[in-house]
C-alpha cells in the first residue's frame, strides 16, 4: 500500500526547517511535542523521491512538456513556447527541475543516518537512483555537464569542470550497477511513497532505468567502454527487470490535499484551453485504436449534429503547428476535441509515472530489431501495447463519460494488436515507426518531454514543421537542446567555456548536435 504522502511531504518540510545541521536548534522551529525532533533517513529520503516523481507544476504547468511532445495545442497565450518549439535556457543548475539539484547534498545525509548496515546499503542505491535520474535528464538537455565534480562544494570544488557527455553516460550506468549490487544486499527501508521500501521493486526499477539510458545510447553500440548490447544481453538474462504494470515507478493520486491529480479542476482555472492534437487524434484513429475515447471527448459541434460518442468521427484534433491565431479560428469552429473529462473531473486521475512497464517493452522490442539484444521483437511489442492498454484502462471508472461506451477489453486489445495498421512489420524501418508511435501514444501526459526525445533521437512521430509559427531559429527546424543557464556563463565561465568549445565550436544554441545525437 502506498505511504501517506502528505504525511511525508510535513516531515521534510520539517526536516528543510532544521536545516539538516542544526539538530540542537530544533526547539526553535517547533514546539509541538508530538512531532519529530530527530532527521531519520526515511525522512530525507521522501524529500527526495518526491524530488524526482512529483510532477513540474499542476494546471496548466503540468501539460506545458505535452505541448513540446506535440500531444496538445493551447488557446490561452501565455506560456506557450514549447507550443512553438522554443526551449531558451535550462534552468540553473543550482535550481535545475522540480527540486533544487542541490537537494542531492541530502544523499549523504540520507546514508549517515541509516540505522544499521543493510539500511545503509539501500540509502546509499537510493541515492544513486536519484543522482543519476537528475545528471540523466540534465545531460540529455544540453550534452556536456559538471558531473564528476558536482556537488562538492564542501569538499572545496567553488566550480567544477564539465564532463563529456560519454563520461557522463559511462558513469551512470556505472552507477546504476552499483545500485542494484546495493539493494539486493540491502533491506526494506523507510520513507518511501512509490514502493513502500520494497528493496526488490526498487533493483526492478534501477535496472530498467539502464535499459531506458541504453537505448538513448544505440548510435554508440560500437563503443568498447560503453559496451551497449553487451549491457543490454546481460540486464534482461540476470537482473530483475519490469514483470508488470504493478512495477511502475509511478505516484498514485487521490482526494487527499495534496496528492491530488495534476490537471484536477480544483483550483484549475485554464481547463478551457487544452485542445487535443491531430497528431493523437489521426494517429489512434487510423489504428483503431480506442485510447482515443478515453483520451479526448467529442467536439461541441459533433454533440450539437447528433453524432454518437461512439463514433469515431466525434472526435477531431488540431494542428499544434499552426499558427496561435488559426489554433484559434480552428478551435472557434467547435470541431476540436479537448481532454477527456477524467483528467479534469477525477482528484485521483490516473498515476503520473516516469518509468513503466510498457515503456519498457518497447525499449526491449527496439533494442532487438537494432541487433542490440537478443529476442522476439514482435512479442515485446505487443506486449508493450498490452501494458499500456490496460494501464489505461484499469485506470479509468467504467463510466460513459470517460470511456463514451467503447472500452477496452482484454478481448479488444488481442483484435487490436491483430488489426491490419498495427500487426508487426516484416522489415526493420516500419518496426523502428510502429514501436515508436506506440511509446508515443503510451506516453500521452506520462513521462515529462518522451515524445519530444523520441522524436529527436528517432523523427517518430513525423511532426512537421511551420516556419509560420516555429519559434525556433532558423524556423525550418526543430530545436535539438536547451541552452546552458546564464548562471553557468556568470559564475562558472571557463569550465563552461571549454564545453561549449569542445562540444559546439563555441556556439551555444538550441540547435547544436549533443554527443548521443551524431552518428
Amino acid at each position: 500500500m502506498k505511504k501517506n504522502i502528505v504525511n511525508r511531504i510535513a516531515l521534510y518540510i520539517l526536516a528543510l526547517c532544521m536545516g539538516l545541521t542544526a539538530c540542537d536548534s530544533f526547539e526553535e522551529f517547533n514546539t509541538n511535542p508530538d512531532k519529530s525532533t530527530k532527521v531519520t533517513s526515511g525522512m530525507l529520503a521522501t524529500n527526495l523521491i518526491l524530488g524526482i516523481m512529483q510532477e513540474d507544476g499542476t494546471t496548466k504547468t503540468f501539460l506545458r512538456d505535452d505541448m513540446l511532445s506535440k500531444y496538445v495545442a493551447w488557446t490561452e497565450g501565455n506560456d506557450i513556447d514549447y507550443l512553438f518549439n522554443k526551449l531558451g535556457r535550462t534552468d540553473d543548475f543550482s535550481n535545475y527541475s522540480f527540486e533544487n539539484m542541490a537537494m542531492l547534498g541530502n544523499v549523504e545525509k540520507m546514508i549517515g543516518f541509516a540505522p544499521n548496515e543493510k539500511a545503509k546499503n539501500s540509502y546509499t542505491a537510493l541515492g544513486h537512483f536519484i543522482r543519476v535520474w537528475k545528471f540523466f535528464d540534465l545531460t540529455m538537455r544540453v550534452g556536456d555537464i559538471p558531473y564528476s565534480e558536482s556537488m562538492k562544494g564542501e569538499e572545496g570544488v567553488e566550480y567544477p569542470a564539465y564532463d563529456s557527455q560519454k563520461s557522463v553516460f559511462l558513469g551512470l550506468l556505472n552507477e546504476l550497477d552499483l545500485a542494484d549490487q546495493l539493494f539486493e544486499s540491502g533491506e526494506n527501508f523507510d520513507g518511501d511513497p512509490v514502493y513502500d521500501g520494497d528493496v526488490s521493486k526498487w533493483r526492478k526499477a534501477v535496472n530498467t532505468l539502464q535499459l531506458k539510458i541504453l537505448i538513448n545510447l544505440y548510435k554508440k553500440s560500437a563503443d568498447a567502454e560503453l559496451k551497449v548490447a553487451d549491457r543490454f544481453q546481460k540486464i534482461v538474462s540476470g537482473k530483475p527487470i519490469f514483470t508488470s504494470n504493478d512495477d511502475n515507478l509511478q505516484l498514485v493520486h487521490s482526494d487527499n490535499s495534496g496528492q491530488k491529480y495534476p490537471f484536477y479542476k480544483e483550483g484549475n482555472n485554464f481547463i478551457v484551453f487544452n485542445q487535443v492534437s491531430s497528431f493523437v487524434i489521426d494517429t489512434l484513429k487510423v489504428l483503431g485504436d480506442r485510447r482515443l475515447f478515453y483520451y479526448a471527448k467529442p467536439t461541441v459541434k459533433s454533440v450539437d449534429s447528433g453524432l454518437e460518442p461512439t463514433d469515431w468521427n466525434a472526435y477531431n484534433g488540431v494542428d499544434p503547428t499552426l499558427t496561435f491565431s488559426e489554433i484559434q479560428s480552428a478551435v472557434e469552429t467547435k470541431n476540436v476535441s479537448q481532454l477527456n473529462l477524467r483528467y479534469s473531473e477525477l482528484p485521483e486521475g490516473e498515476p503520473t509515472f516516469k518509468l513503466s512497464y510498457a515503456e519498457m517493452n518497447f525499449i526491449l522490442s527496439e533494442a532487438v530489431v537494432r541487433g542490440l539484444l537478443a529476442g522476439n521483437a514482435k512479442s515485446y511489442y505487443e506486449q508493450g501495447i498490452r501494458a499500456a492498454m490496460r494501464f489505461t484502462a484499469d485506470h479509468t471508472p467504467d463510466s460513459y463519460d470517460y470511456h463514451h461506451g467503447m472500452k477496452i477489453t482484454d478481448q479488444y486489445i488481442s483484435s487490436y494488436i491483430n488489426g491490419e495498421k498495427v500487426t508487426f512489420a516484416t522489415n526493420a524501418s516500419a518496426q523502428i515507426a510502429q514501436i515508436i508511435t506506440q511509446k508515443y501514444l503510451a506516453t500521452f501526459l506520462q513521462t515529462p518531454f518522451s515524445g519530444y526525445f523520441e522524436y529527436r533521437r528517432t523523427g517518430i512521430p513525423r511532426f512537421t514543421i511551420n516556419p509560420q509559427s516555429n519559434r525556433n531559429d532558423p524556423s525550418d527546424k526543430m530545436p535539438v537542446r536547451w541552452m546552458y543557464p546564464q548562471d553557468e556563463y556568470n559564475y562558472n565561465t571557463e569550465n563552461l567555456k571549454k564545453a561549449v568549445d569542445s562540444q559546439y565550436n563555441g556556439v551555444d544554441t538550441e540547435n547544436e548536435l549533443m554527443w548521443i545525437l551524431k552518428d
